[in-house]
C-alpha cells in the first residue's frame, strides 16, 4: 500500500479544506473567528488554552479546531493543537501524521512530551500533538493530575493550546477538560444540531464553570455570501444575549 504523504499535501482528497487550500470565503471566516478570539482572550503575557467542541458529532469541531489554529499560526502566534478526543481521535489520521506515541501515552507515563509533538506539515509556528493509543480510562486520564501538569509544561512555550474535544453529550471526557481551559467555543452545524443537545452541553459546562466563549456555525451553504462569512466566525452570546 502507497504510504499517504504527510502535512497539507495529504489532505487535497478531503471532504474539508485546511490552511492555506481554504476558499476565500472560509479564510475570511476563520479570519473573523481568530480576530475575535483575540479580543476575547488578550494577551496577558500568558498562554491561553481554548477549548473546542460540539453538542454531537459530524459538527465539524475538529476542522473548527484544526483551521483557528492554523489562522493563529498565520497571525506570528505559536501553536500546539492536542487532539483531546482519546476515544475517536480523526485529526492526525486525516494529516497523514502519527498516531501513536501520543498524550494518553504521555499521560500513562510512557512517553515524553519532547518525543510526542510533531510538526503539523501547514505551518511552521503550528505543532500537533495526537491522541495517542485509545486508553480504557479516557476521563481519568484528562481529568488527572499530570494532565494539568501537561498544559502547564507546554504552557511555557506555545500562545495558544487548543484542545480538540470530544462531543459534549456524548462523554464525560470534554466537560472534565474544560476545565483547564481559559474558554470553550461550542461548534453548531446548520439544519442537523439538536436544540435540546446543545442546551444541555451549555448546562453541562456551565456547571464546571468553563467560560463559553460563542458559538461557531458551520455547513451554512443556505445563507448569502455576507452571513457565510459571519456564520463561520465567533460570537459573542455570553449568558444567551442576542448575537453580536
Amino acid at each position: 500500500m502507497k504510504k499517504r504523504k504527510r502535512g497539507a499535501d495529504s489532505l487535497k482528497d478531503d471532504k474539508y479544506s485546511f490552511g492555506d487550500s481554504l476558499n476565500f470565503a472560509a479564510s475570511e471566516a476563520y479570519k473573523l473567528l481568530r480576530a475575535n478570539l483575540l479580543f476575547a482572550l488578550p494577551d496577558e503575557g500568558k498562554s491561553r488554552v481554548v477549548g473546542i467542541t460540539s453538542s454531537s458529532p459530524k459538527e465539524g469541531k475538529s476542522t473548527t479546531a484544526l483551521n483557528l489554529s492554523y489562522m493563529l499560526a498565520e497571525a506570528g502566534k505559536k501553536v500546539l493543537l492536542l487532539e483531546t478526543d482519546l476515544r475517536l481521535p480523526s485529526i492526525v489520521k486525516r494529516m497523514g501524521l502519527s498516531q501513536s506515541p501520543g498524550l494518553s501515552n504521555l499521560l500513562a507515563g510512557m512517553s515524553s512530551v519532547k518525543e510526542i509533538i510533531q510538526d503539523s506539515g501547514l505551518h511552521e509556528k503550528l505543532k500537533i500533538m495526537s491522541a495517542g493509543d485509545v486508553p480504557p480510562n479516557p476521563s481519568e486520564l484528562l481529568g488527572s493530575k499530570r494532565m494539568k501538569s501537561v498544559i502547564e509544561v507546554v504552557g511555557t512555550v506555545y500562545d495558544f493550546i487548543i484542545l480538540d474535544l470530544p462531543p459534549v453529550t456524548e462523554v464525560s471526557d470534554a466537560v472534565v477538560a474544560s476545565q483547564l481551559t481559559d474558554g470553550v467555543i461550542l461548534v453548531v452545524r446548520q439544519n442537523y444540531t439538536d436544540r435540546r443537545l446543545l442546551d444541555e452541553s451549555v448546562r453541562q459546562l456551565k456547571y464546571v464553570n468553563a467560560k463559553i466563549l460563542g458559538f461557531v456555525v458551520t455547513h451554512s451553504n443556505s445563507l448569502s455570501r455576507k452571513q457565510k462569512y459571519a456564520s463561520k466566525g465567533y460570537y459573542g452570546y455570553g449568558d444567551g444575549g442576542e448575537k453580536t
